[in-house]
């Protein structure tokens, strides 16, 4: 199988712009010290271009993704907060 992503360029006007995969799933647990994100393949497709777009040199360092139970991830879910670091 192959897939294709279009990562959307990222500008400073738009910020990281992102793009979802139609009918993605994604949910994210912690137990102990164990982090568990589990996903249906449209949601991992979807995590993919997310890490790919805020990988791109032009966006800055600290820029980070925040997800939560209302913003993207099933209900119960915890946060996730993907960063851009150095």
């Amino acid at each position: 199988m192959e897939i294709k992503i279009n990562v959307p360029a990222y500008s400073s006007e738009n910020g990281v712009e992102l793009d979802w995969e139609e009918n993605f799933s994604i949910s994210c647990s912690v137990d102990q010290e164990t982090i568990k994100i589990s996903a249906n393949q449209q949601g991992l497709i979807s995590l993919a271009k997310h890490l790919l777009n805020i990988a791109q040199c032009e966006v800055p360092i600290h820029t980070h993704l925040h997800f939560d139970d209302y913003n993207s991830l099933q209900d119960g879910s915890c946060d996730l907060i993907i960063e851009k670091v150095k």
